[in-house]
Parts: structure tokens; sequence; C-alpha cells
């Protein structure tokens, strides 16, 4: 019996007594109900010591137990939490990727174009779009006029459209003043209408007689003189492939001796021996055309293609020269390894048929020769009745805008439609460089090598 004492010590002794009745009651019961001498609980041992160390024992050994529990139940908690589980390799991938990321956007800056893009933009702003009222003009008075610098001052009457007035003056003494009204935006965006006159020189054409048996020895020249002016419509009716083409111009041929170093035709040529030599003449052109073209650009393309038919009707207002001509043409573009290279086809045959009996002048037959069909050739090195041309091009992209390219050129021409074939084919090769922006050939220098020797194109509008 434990002795009893008031206050404080008092309510100690009685909890510590009631709690050490109720464990006593407890493993006593448990004792009874199994054998005497064993308990399943935890034992009291009263013997050599006071109750009050048995029942601290007690409370420590409960306090380990539940410890234990704790110290478990973290664990596995710990373990199962994925925050501390082994991260997969999709995982790790993923969060490098997103470190990366969270570093470059911190020096992330507004696309500036370099100097290069900014000069090539303002290139093609100038020489295809026409976007500033003073622009420079380098299109030829007539093929074979040689390098042509010139100037033009552009005006627009309404948002789109514009009438640009420009002359050029060739290094061989070919001039051009001209005045041209655009508008390209018709229709919804589904027509083109260009109406354009002015006047023209070419001081010395080459003339080389007709078909392929020709010799460039045989060379004469003549020169001319045409005030022109004519009107084209051009329209796309579904706004996709489908391409129509409509126009007439008229044009005044008036003969003038030439200035180059070949003899003039007319001392080699009659009226009688080649139909138009030494005539003034004033001609009306009609044409018109369909096609189809998917091309996303005609000044410059790395695929898409061409396919098209051109009939023309030209009338002599003195009807001595009146014909018919129509143009089979076939263009293609294969881009390969997504562009970076293309191969890149024509096909372009040309035929001619009297009207009413009459003939056709020289000067309007189909040729073949210059800088946009056989390369290696003289400007009109080839003239006869009918025309067969085939191009080839492997085109390389070196960057946005600069290509490099290999050709191939071969062609004929024929009195009739009929003798045009694979065989007795005048051809060349070469190297070329084109400058451009994607819409359009700002630049395109290509060296050209045939059995006549090399030539050297410069160009500002694309072969095909």
């Amino acid at each position: 019996m434990q002795r009893q004492s008031g206050g404080a010590g008092t309510s100690d002794a009685a909890c510590v007594k009631s709690y050490t009745l109720r464990w006593s009651v407890h493993y006593r019961i448990g004792l009874m109900a199994s054998e005497p001498h064993k308990s399943t609980g935890i034992q009291l041992k009263v013997s050599g010591g006071s109750l009050a160390s048995v029942l601290t024992e007690a409370v420590v050994m409960e306090r380990v137990r539940y410890s234990c529990l704790s110290i478990i139940v973290t664990a596995i908690g710990l373990l199962s939490s994925p925050a501390l589980a082994q991260p997969s390799d999709s995982e790790s991938r993923q969060g490098l990727v997103e470190q990366a990321q969270a570093v470059k956007s911190t020096s992330l800056t507004p696309y500036e174009p370099g100097n290069f893009e900014r000069i090539t933009t303002r290139i093609q702003n100038t020489l295809a779009n026409g976007v500033t009222k003073w622009h420079a003009f380098f299109q030829n008075a007539y093929t074979g006029g040689g390098f042509a610098p010139g100037v033009g001052y552009a005006q627009y009457v309404s948002a789109y459209s514009k009438v640009d007035i420009r002359g050029s003056w060739s290094i061989r003494n070919y001039k051009l003043a001209e005045a041209e009204f655009t508008s390209p935006r018709l229709f919804h965006r589904r027509g083109e209408l260009s109406v354009i006159g002015g006047w023209r020189e070419a001081t010395q054409v080459g003339f080389y007689g007709l078909g392929m048996n020709t010799s460039a020895a045989d060379r004469t020249d003549f020169a001319f003189e045409q005030p022109f002016a004519g009107a084209k419509l051009k329209l796309r009716p579904t706004r996709r492939m489908l391409t129509l083409l409509g126009g007439a111009d008229v044009a005044r041929w008036s003969f003038k001796e030439p200035s180059g170093t070949a003899p003039p035709i007319e001392s080699v040529y009659t009226p009688a021996t080649l139909p138009g030599v030494g005539l003034r003449t004033t001609m009306i052109h009609a044409l018109g055309s369909v096609g189809f073209d998917w091309r996303p650009a005609a000044g410059y393309a790395r695929r898409g293609g061409f396919y098209g038919v051109t009939a023309h009707d030209y009338t002599d207002t003195d009807s001595r020269f009146g014909f018919r001509r129509v143009d089979y043409e076939v263009s293609q573009h294969l881009p390969i390894l997504r562009e970076t290279w293309v191969l890149s086809g024509r096909a372009l045959a040309s035929t001619t048929s009297d009207k009413q009996g009459q003939q056709v002048p020289f000067y309007l037959l189909p040729s073949l020769g210059g800088g946009s069909n056989l390369r290696g050739y003289s400007s009109f090195r080839f003239r006869d009745r009918n025309s067969l041309l085939l191009q080839a091009e492997w085109r390389i992209m070196v960057n946005r805008y600069f290509d490099t390219a290999v050709f191939y050129d071969t062609g004929q021409v024929a009195a009739r439609a009929a003798d045009l074939d694979l065989s007795g084919m005048k051809h060349d090769y070469g190297f070329g460089a084109r400058f451009h922006t994607p819409f359009a050939t700002v630049l395109r220098i290509d060296v050209a090598r045939s059995p006549e020797g090399t030539t050297l194109v410069f160009a500002t509008s694309p072969v095909f």
C-alpha cells in the first residue's frame, strides 16, 4: 500500500495507483485464461522493485514500439514518393530539354534580317515589284542587245494599280522607252491587266540564213525602229491551276542601216528571196493561251510545273505577211531533298502556217539561240518555220537567295513540222548562278559552251 499525501503528490499517486490497478487486472485476467505461469502480454514484475519502476518500463517499451512503427511507415512513404523514385530515361531527357529551353528563352531577341537579306529584298522590290517610285530597269529593247542599264519611275493610281514609265540603253546602242499600266488584282484577285505602249530601236540584229545547215560566218545584220502598243489580260478563274491569257498588240517595223560589223542583210537578200527584207510593215498581233500552272511563281520556282498552248494570229495591214503560229510548252520542276536539289525540264515546240496564201516575214520566224533557249549560240542563230527546243537543269540551292545550276540545251528548226525529230539537233551545256527572291529572279549568270564557242549570259529573268 502506498502512502497518500495531499496536493499534487496525492493526485499523482492516485493516477499511478489507478493505472497500476488497470494493468494488474488486465494481466491477471490474461494469466487466468492461459497457463498460470505464462502471459501473452507484457509481464509486470512487482518483485524486486517498486510499482513505479515497473510502469516506467512498460511505458518505455510502448513508446519504442510506436517509434518503430512510425519509422517503418515513414520509410514506406518515402520509397513510394515520385520525387525520390529513379527517373526514367524519357523523363531525364525531357528535363534536359526543358532546362535548355528555359536557358534559351532568356536570350531570345526579335528577328532582324542581315545585310544581304535587306539588300536582296530591296532589289526585289525595285526590279520585280516596282514598289519604289524611282527604280532601276534592265530590260533590253530587243534580244541580243547586251547589257542595258536604265531607270524607271512608278506612280500608284490605286492600292495595287500603277503606271510605270521607264527606259534603257544597251551597250550595243539598243534603245527602249515605254510606259505601262498594270492592275494585278482584278475580279477578286482572279485577273491581271497590262496596257503598254512605247518605242524601241535595235541596231544590229543577226540573221544567219534559214535551217540548221548554216554557218556563223554567214551572218548578216539588220536594224529597225518600232513604235508599239498592246494589252494583255491574264485570268485564273478558279484561283488555282487553270490559267487563261488573251491579248493584242500592234507594231510598225521600219528598217534602217545596221551599225554592226557584219554585212547589211539587203546586200545578200532581196524581198523575193527572203520575205520582209527592207519593207515597212504594220503587224497586228492577237494571242490566246490556255494552260495549267501550279508553280509558286513564274519568276522563280523549285516545284510545280506549267503545261500550256498559245495560239498567235499575225495580220499585215497591207495583206502581205499574214500567218498563224502555235506554241506548245511543257515545263516541270521536281524537288529532291526538300527542294535542296531540283531537276527541271522544259519542252517547247512552235509551228507556223500561212494565212490566205501570204508569207511569214523572216524577222517573225521561230528561232533558236540566245540567253533563254540555246544559250551556247548567238541570238537568233537558227530560224525557220518550225522549231523544237528541249532543256534540262539540275539546280542546287546554296542558300535562300542563291542557286547554282548545271544545264543542257538542245534544239532544231525545220521548214516542215514533220521534219522535227531528235536527229541533227544542236546542243550546248554549261553552268549558271542565280540570285533570287522567293518569287523573282534578280540576276541570272550562265556560262554556256557549244561547238561554236563559249557564251556568257546576263539576264534578269529565269530561263523557265
